[in-house]
């Protein structure tokens, strides 16, 4: 076997040589462009999925911004309403409150007022009935005072000296 390794013969590397390159060159006319096409095709379309998906990562990010900033504002928004209504709500019922103050006072001050006239009419009607009372009264007494003539002289006479005094 030691022979056949020493021996080396340039015919046969010569036709080795030659089938080598046409192989390298076929393969090169036929198999390795389309090979070649399709890893770039496929490259291509890799870095265009990375390029998509990096756009769509970009806008993504930007619509979550995006979302954030109307959150915020539908908040604040919220908020302000909301202060707005309790502000309102706050009016109205302080409002609610003066006018039933208001319209308290009034009835009170009728009230007192009635009372009052009411009171009035009381004190005119007792006072008429008082003195409706006090001249029946009188007119018994004078009518039996005055019967006897004896005691018209003396009412005279005593009426007449409180005068002289006075």
């Amino acid at each position: 076997m030691d022979a056949l390794i020493n021996q080396f013969s340039y015919g046969l590397f010569f036709w080795q040589l030659i089938v080598l390159l046409v192989i390298i060159f076929l393969l090169g006319k036929f198999a390795w462009k389309p090979i070649i096409n399709a890893l770039e095709e496929r490259e291509s379309g890799i870095a265009d999925a990375l390029a998509s998906a990096e756009k769509a990562k970009l806008e993504m990010a930007r619509l979550t911004n995006e979302n954030e900033q109307l959150l915020k504002e539908a908040r604040a928004e919220r908020d302000i309403i909301l202060k707005e209504a309790k502000e309102l709500k706050d009016k109205i019922v302080a409002e609610a409150k003066a006018a039933a103050q208001t319209e308290g006072a009034k009835l009170i001050e009728q009230a007192k007022r009635e009372i009052e006239d009411q009171k009035t009419k009381a004190l005119a009607e007792v006072k008429g009935q008082v003195s409706a009372l006090s001249l029946a009264i009188a007119r018994k007494v004078l009518t039996t005072e005055f019967e006897d003539q004896g005691k018209q002289e003396a009412l005279v006479a005593d009426l007449l000296k409180d005068v002289k005094l006075n």
